[in-house]
């Protein structure tokens, strides 16, 4: 196993996209400007929460916004999914303003829903005071942090579908002419499998990148912060990541347990380095009878878990053979939604006691 990578960053990480490990880190959790970095929260809130149909008036406050522009014009409608692209794609603060005011109510509004995301993902070293990234006391995160928000957002298709598009053409309505704007981000072009995502720069940030690519079916986030050779150093870290840290399945959905009448109902992968999987140990946790009278596990009987280094690194639901394998990654989902289509206070008990069960490690 390598140690890690050189760079030129004050601080840099590098995690895959599946398991969130983090497979290199230099100053990760330090509390840094972060720039434009910033609006991957920005569009990942705006996705959850906003509609993508509905148009986006541009304000007083929005319009000619300091810094990367879009160029909107006062009072000009867009869609919000448009503008979007806007965002990432050419990094417009007006866009980034104009979004935050539509989502949240007000810029301020917007701001509490970015924060409480950061909060309800753990991110312990983050902290937001507007969506655009223009410096501001008290506006920051930390590499490891903007790993793990990028890796989140990976899993949104329409955030994914954003961040790796090279190009795209928007209806004007003030010109004859369409908007058209090309990615700022270098690695769509320079990187062999690069799919995103955002690029940062103010005057006190300094350079800013995250990047991300995809090999072999397996995803990498790559981040740096204040790096004056960022697209040289995330080629290095995404090369040293997909080399020495391959995604390894681990096991397959469907497969029988050895010496049970169980089978697994999802595959599990994770990255790991030369000589690691044989550290990884295996193990069963069965359920326990909520009812000798009453069978509501719909085949659920307990779950395999992963062990390593001493830590638990994930878990896979184990079913009765015979029985359906939902396609959901989370099985507690699965009970829930079926409990909660049967009206019985005790079925609601019973399923709690189950999820209790299967608490999410």
């Amino acid at each position: 196993m390598q140690n890690g990578v050189s760079t030129h960053a004050q601080a840099a990480s590098l995690m895959d996209v599946t398991s969130g490990r983090v497979l290199f880190s230099k100053h990760g959790d330090d509390e840094l400007r972060i720039a434009s970095l910033t609006k991957i929260m920005t569009a990942i809130v705006a996705i959850e929460h906003g509609q993508m149909n509905q148009p986006v008036k541009v304000s007083k406050n929005a319009y000619a916004k300091e810094g990367s522009s879009i160029y909107l014009k006062l009072g000009e409608q867009m869609g919000l999914e448009n503008m979007l692209y806007g965002l990432m794609l050419r990094s417009g603060n007006d866009a980034a303003t104009a979004i935050a005011e539509h989502v949240g109510g007000s810029e301020e509004g917007f701001v509490y829903l970015m924060n409480a995301k950061a909060e309800e993902l753990g991110l312990k070293h983050t902290h937001f005071m507007n969506p655009h990234g223009l410096d501001a006391e008290g506006h920051y995160s930390s590499a490891n942090d903007l790993a793990t928000l990028t890796a989140y957002a990976m899993h949104n298709p329409m955030f994914k579908e954003i961040v790796k598009t090279p190009v795209k053409k928007v209806p004007n309505p003030n010109e004859a002419w369409d908007y058209k704007w090309d990615n700022k981000n270098k690695m769509l072009r320079f990187y062999d499998g690069a799919d995103g995502v955002k690029t940062g720069y103010t005057k006190k940030a300094f350079r800013c990148l995250v990047s991300s690519a995809t090999r072999n079916n397996q995803q990498l986030v790559s981040v740096t912060i204040n790096d004056g050779d960022d697209w040289n150093d995330h080629g290095k870290m995404l090369d040293y990541g997909f080399a020495y840290f391959p995604l390894v399945n681990l096991i397959q959905r469907g497969q029988k347990i050895e010496g049970q009448e169980l089978v697994t109902s999802q595959s599990f992968s994770y990255p790991v380095a030369e000589g690691e999987e044989d550290a990884i140990t295996k193990r069963l946790v069965l359920l326990k009878p909520v009812s000798k009278d009453v069978d509501i596990s719909f085949g659920l009987k307990g779950r395999i878990e992963f062990i390593f280094e001493g830590k638990k690194i994930g878990k896979v639901p184990v079913y009765s053979q015979g029985s359906f394998l939902p396609e959901n990654s989370n099985p507690t989902k699965d009970v829930m939604q079926q409990g909660a289509n049967n009206q019985s206070s005790t079925w609601v008990s019973v399923i709690g006691k189950l999820l209790k069960e299967m608490l999410v490690i």
